[in-house]
């Protein structure tokens, strides 16, 4: 696909009549720029008006009409040459605008500002499996990366832990490179687009399992690669593979494959070097019911999670003989999250479900032997308030446990196997936890792939708001760590990222709380933060309804002043972390002043499981309101200005900020909606994109009259105030995402039709490449965009 250079070309070519001008001679400029000056200023641009065809919709004796459901008839061939026709009016709109309020020259100064400090990493940071190095390298010209590996053995300096400069040495590493699979070639496989989905090295390093995206089918197709002759194997060939699992150590592969409502439903058996068929192992005829698999850590267990709107179960299979049959070894609520592992004869369980019918607020940890019949699922540790278990891991010798408490996390790591006297629960300190070096303000720690079971080096990706994320090897035999990436965006001063080690903390964990201080574990200076330049401060904001609310404010200690402008995200849905990671395209605006803030509202995760029920179906109306809190506080406590204020979703975090923007469009100056969820009602009724229960769970099920009325009061598009001024908005869209592109050109239409009309305040389309997130030039010039509409919206008015 050709990238438009078109803005760049036109800024030489109009510095090239420039100077022409100069040497025609000064007279003659001169007369010109007077009249220039005393000429009128061109009239705003126009916004498209898309043809209105309404059409009665009725449920639950509710009758309405939609004026825009023609723009999601994809299979109306009228209907569709209509929406390209509206489409193309949308993109020279879009760059109509943004020349009109000078936010396109603004745009290319912040492409090039971004271009630097976004990380050019050749190579991902190895992954050491048995004998060897797995990693992706980019080779220089290509658009996609290659997978190779490296026996460690030939090269156990492969990571330098001296400077950052010396960190790989791709020229040299070649000559003791295996190439793996190189995703150029498969982009010519695929139509020129390389996308995988799932990808599984089998545990004897002889085969890569590996799924690629068809856009002509719209599916996933699963692919074998033998990697010591590197060809594709005959078999197994699959379309609409959803989850892969090794067997017989490598000489089986367990698939899931979904049907055409791609609902993960069927479960097959591939033997490796075989001609015979793959042999059907499930076929979940039941349509509520969704499957995935998975391996336990040691290859020795695939499980089987299989949920519906009345149960979830999991189901184990031996490994080393598939083919001989399931065994239920436990069953829940609905929808629970479980995952189970396996170590040394002992069944581990990690999940969120009720506890004898009784709903908990966090997940907690079984376990059970193997050879207990029936299954008894006894519990491992002591609940302790405010304490939450957010995620655990597992190698040979250890269990890591990714705690929180309040606003704070911690990591800590447990010897095994665990030596229970009793079948009481134990206090965690029973165990002699040893916790491992965090930096403050970290808001989310990830498990890495830790694909190596006999290795006790652990790998850990540690966020914050004010530090890039940190790549870390915790070797947990001794608690001592090392950075294996870390990107330096600040050019003030240049820091060592590479082989910065520390001690863990010997402190003990009190029966009532973990205040365990790293005492350090290192000097100042250990982790790079960025707190020298930027500050990160937490508040709690009182919702309508008197509940706290988390709100996190980053800004720069050098250029924030009264009345700074500020962006405030937000997201609310499924449980998950709003993700308030540090990102060097917030730099641009932190360096101009802005204020970032991150309100956690109820429906999203770091709270428990009761502050997501507290904002999904029928309570979704919560996690507006806090937002709209959230966004006053900020507005009344003088942290930003009042006509300052900007609000950024993305996804469901879409629906959140535009649902706030209907409810209180004058508290906001603009507003970035990034492949916004914006026509609930009529999505979820008539979903052209399949949703799945875990969907209908979260936003409601419209064919309950109780679920439909609530998401009728929540809607962006149903909701939309009638000559009102709204704020400028930013809509992104693609036709490559979860929510269709007429989700967002709908929505468009109807703002543009309902409220007062204000050339001040534009409403904009832009549709971003399908392209984007393969391509570094794309993603900067995608932010460089929506960043200096917000600039020239809210900063510069």
């Amino acid at each position: 696909m050709m990238v438009r250079l078109r803005p760049f070309i036109c800024a030489r070519h109009l510095r090239c009549h420039r100077f022409a001008h100069r040497r025609a001679g000064g007279a003659a400029a001169s007369a010109t720029s007077a009249k220039l000056k005393s000429a009128p200023p061109p009239p705003p641009p126009s916004p498209p008006r898309p043809p209105q065809k309404p059409v009665p919709l009725t449920m639950h004796g509710i009758t309405w009409h939609d004026p825009y459901s023609w723009m999601s008839n994809l299979s109306d061939s009228v209907s569709m040459r209509h929406m390209d026709a509206y489409i193309e009016q949308e993109e020279k709109y879009m760059e109509d605008v943004m020349a009109a309020i000078g936010a396109d020259r603004l745009q290319r100064k912040l492409q090039i500002e971004m271009a630097t400090r976004m990380s050019s990493d050749l190579c991902t940071p190895p992954i050491r499996w048995g004998p060897w190095l797995y990693y992706r390298r980019v080779e220089e010209g290509k658009p996609y990366p290659v997978l190779c590996r490296r026996k460690a053995s030939l090269q156990e300096d492969f990571i330098s832990y001296n400077e950052p400069s010396a960190g790989f040495d791709l020229t040299a590493g070649k000559r003791i490179e295996q190439k793996l699979l190189d995703y150029n070639v498969e982009a010519e496989r695929f139509g020129g687009y390389s996308y995988e989905e799932l990808s599984e090295l089998s545990p004897d390093h002889r085969y890569l399992a590996y799924t690629m995206y068809d856009k002509e089918k719209d599916t996933f197709i699963l692919s074998v690669r033998d990697l010591g002759n590197g060809n594709l194997l005959d078999k197994p060939r699959a379309d609409r593979v959803s989850n892969l699992s090794w067997a017989m150590d490598g000489q089986a592969l367990l698939y899931a494959v979904t049907n055409n409502a791609k609902r993960p439903h069927r479960i097959y058996c591939s033997m490796m070097g075989s001609s015979k068929d793959d042999v059907l192992i499930m076929d979940e005829s039941n349509e509520d019911v969704y499957v995935n698999i998975r391996n336990t850590k040691d290859f020795r267990f695939i499980t089987v999670n299989a949920f519906s709107n009345t149960s979830s179960k999991v189901y184990l299979i031996n490994a080393a003989d598939p083919l001989s049959g399931m065994i239920l070894v436990w069953e829940g609520e609905p929808h629970a999250h479980c995952i189970v592992e396996h170590h040394q004869g002992y069944l581990y369980l990690f999940t969120d479900a009720a506890r004898g019918g009784i709903p908990v607020d966090s997940h907690y940890l079984l376990r059970a032997s193997l050879a207990s019949n029936p299954w008894t699922w006894e519990r491992i540790f002591v609940e302790e308030p405010d304490i939450f278990v957010e995620d655990v891991d597992f190698c040979e010798t250890h269990m890591v446990l990714v705690l929180r408490e309040g606003k704070r996390y911690r990591l800590c790591s447990i010897s095994l196997p665990i030596c229970m006297k009793t079948k009481e629960p134990l206090q965690l300190e029973a165990f002699h936890p040893c916790f491992l070096s965090l930096p403050d303000h970290v808001c989310q720690v990830q498990s890495g792939v830790n694909y190596d079971y006999c290795s006790s080096t652990m790998r850990f990706t540690i966020s914050s708001p004010v530090m890039p994320d940190a790549v870390i090897d915790y070797n947990l035999l001794n608690g001592k760590w090392n950075i294996v990436q870390q990107h330096n965006v600040l050019h003030e001063r240049t820091k060592t990222l590479y082989g910065r080690t520390s001690s863990p903390s010997t402190k003990s964990l009190s029966s009532t709380s973990f205040h365990v201080v790293d005492d350090d574990d290192g000097s100042e200076g250990t982790w790079n933060e960025l707190t020298e330049f930027y500050d990160c401060q937490y508040y709690d904001v009182s919702s309508e309804d008197g509940v706290m609310v988390p709100l996190t404010v980053v800004y720069s200690r050098r250029h924030k002043q009264e009345g700074s402008p500020a962006l405030l995200h937000g997201h609310g849905a499924y449980g998950e972390l709003l993700d308030k990671r540090w990102k060097s395209e917030l730099k641009s605006l932190l360096d101009r002043g802005w204020v970032v803030a991150y309100a956690d509202v109820r429906g999203g995760g770091g709270g428990g499981k009761k502050w997501h029920l507290e904002g999904k179906r029928l309570k979704k109306l919560n996690s507006v309101v806090d937002y709209i809190s959230c966004s006053e506080y900020l507005i009344n406590e003088g942290i930003v200005d009042k006509n300052k204020l900007a609000g950024w979703g993305y996804s469901a975090g879409g629906l959140l900020v535009a649902a706030a923007i209907n409810a209180r469009p004058e508290l906001y100056r603009a507003a970035v909606l990034k492949v916004p969820f914006l026509d609930a009602v009529n999505t979820l009724l008539y979903p052209i994109l399949p949703f799945t229960p875990v969907d209908y769970e979260e936003f409601g099920y419209p064919l309950d009259l109780e679920d439909f009325l609530a998401i009728r009061r929540y809607s962006p598009y149903e909701n939309i105030q009638k000559d009102t001024i709204y704020p400028s908005i930013l809509v992104t869209s693609s036709f490559n995402t979860r929510f269709g592109v007429w989700e967002a050109a709908k929505w468009v239409a109807r703002v543009r039709e309902l409220t007062s009309s204000d050339p001040q305040h534009p409403v904009v389309l832009s549709l971003t490449s399908d392209l984007v997130e393969d391509s570094k030039y794309l993603q900067v010039k995608e932010l460089a965009t929506e960043t200096a509409f917000l600039i020239k919206m809210v900063a510069e008015t």
